[in-house]
């Protein structure tokens, strides 16, 4: 779609700053009125209503391209994550596993894997409620679920464009399927050092769990059931998920041209209808799957995407202003943009910059081909910007998807879990230091 260049000044940057505080804040002063979506719909509209109201009024033809680009990828964003948060929640693991260190590492690392074949959003909806039976027991279990967080439902998803969002627009735009499989070094490092870092950090605190509990209770997180399926068919749904991915990516039926928007977002919405349809409501019960996650999700980055608008194209307007010129520069703006806006807007206004620094017009749909074709100086580029993306996204609670409904699924199973900036804090400790690493190790 094509967007008209506009001025816009700072303070249209407010409202999406002015939400932000509000999903920082509001459950720290309200926390019981905040937890009703209805509230949540009545803030994110707040902000967004007037803000889009007073775009179009401003800037008129101008500014109707860019609205409408956002609104089209909220929808294809919601497609994608309500389509795999229904399948998977008709997806029951029966059992469970023992809640002790070595399990859940076990359990984080098998969902760093499947986070490549059916997204980083699949992967948490499928393995988070078995996590939570697992975990049941356990006194301290706030930080077993930030790290969920930290790997399923961010850094596992790096290496296909199905693992995570900002991938997949890449692929749109000319990436090989087959390219971000090049990243496994990065990959590794990441995931690696938070698979130690959790599994030391877990040990020390079931360590005080067992001084602290009766006797017997240590013996009960050791147990653990059978574990058995129920519903697999939906495996097949999520097959179908994958493949209208590739459908549109591909052109498939199209003569190789990427699908306009609709095709790709209503198969999504046939497959969602169809799986809760045809999953039996006991399935359903057993993973007290409700839709509250979803629609946090949806309200609240309904408001996201549309006042994420003026800084994006902002950024799009002056960002060589920035002195963004380095892998690492790069890395780092990428990443930490994507922390509080939407990795994937985020990674594809870095991708049209590094373009635009080589050279490359992003006016066409496969520029960021013709960056990679630059050679080593453009692959090094997009691989910083893909990194940020996915790695950053797990800095903040609106970083990605997932994160918002893990969050709220664990909340829904009894686990209090840190507000917006107590989160934070778990990132700033754990995760910045091994992004410093990177750094120093890959784009330095």
């Amino acid at each position: 779609m094509e967007t008209h260049a506009l001025e816009l000044p700072v303070w249209t940057t407010f409202p999406f700053a002015g939400l932000l505080l509000s999903i920082a804040i509001f459950p720290l002063v309200v926390p019981h009125w905040w937890e009703r979506n209805r509230n949540r719909a009545i803030v994110s509209g707040a902000f967004a209503i007037p803000f889009a109201v007073f775009f179009l009024l401003r800037y008129g033809k101008a500014g109707l391209p860019h609205l409408e680009h956002s609104l089209l990828d909220y929808v294809s964003f919601i497609a994608l994550l309500g389509s795999l948060f229904v399948i998977s929640g008709g997806i029951h693991i029966q059992g469970s596993l023992a809640g002790t260190p070595l399990a859940i590492t076990v359990l984080l690392g098998i969902g760093a894997v499947l986070a490549n074949l059916i997204g980083t959003t699949g992967a948490s909806m499928l393995l988070i409620r078995p996590l939570l039976r697992a975990i049941h027991r356990r006194r301290r279990k706030v930080h077993i679920v930030v790290f969920f967080i930290f790997v399923v439902s961010n850094c596992g998803g790096l290496l296909t464009p199905l693992g995570d969002p900002p991938l997949f627009l890449g692929f749109l735009k000319g990436v090989s399927f087959t390219w971000t499989l090049g990243l496994w070094k990065e990959w590794i490092i990441v995931n690696g050092i938070l698979l130690l870092v959790f599994n030391l950090y877990d040990q020390a605190k079931i360590a005080i769990e067992e001084k602290e509990g009766p006797e017997h209770e240590f013996e009960e997180v050791l147990e653990h059931a059978p574990v058995r399926i129920d519903g697999a068919f939906n495996f097949a749904f999520l097959g179908g998920v994958i493949l209208a991915i590739l459908g549109k990516g591909q052109g498939w039926g199209n003569g190789g041209v990427i699908w306009p928007f609709g095709p790709q977002e209503a198969l999504l919405a046939a497959l969602a209808v169809v799986a809760y349809l045809t999953t039996k409501k006991e399935v359903r019960a057993s993973n007290r799957f409700t839709f509250h996650p979803i629609v946090e999700v949806a309200v609240l980055f309904a408001g996201i995407f549309t006042t994420m608008v003026a800084p994006l194209v902002l950024l799009n307007t002056h960002g060589d202003a920035l002195g963004v010129t380095k892998p690492w520069h790069y890395f780092w703006a990428t990443g930490l943009l994507s922390s509080f806006l939407d990795n994937a807007p985020t990674y594809l206004t870095f991708g049209a910059v590094a373009a635009g620094q080589l050279d490359i017009p992003v006016t066409g749909s496969q520029y960021l081909a013709e960056l990679l074709a630059k050679g080593e100086a453009g692959a090094v580029l997009l691989t910083a910007i893909s990194c940020g993306a996915v790695f950053m996204g797990a800095n903040t609670y609106i970083g990605n998807g997932p994160n918002f409904m893990v969050k709220a699924i664990a909340e829904e199973n009894g686990v209090r879990m840190p507000t917006f900036f107590g989160y934070m804090a778990y990132s700033g400790a754990i995760l910045l230091p091994i992004l410093a690493a990177v750094t120093f190790l890959f784009f330095a």
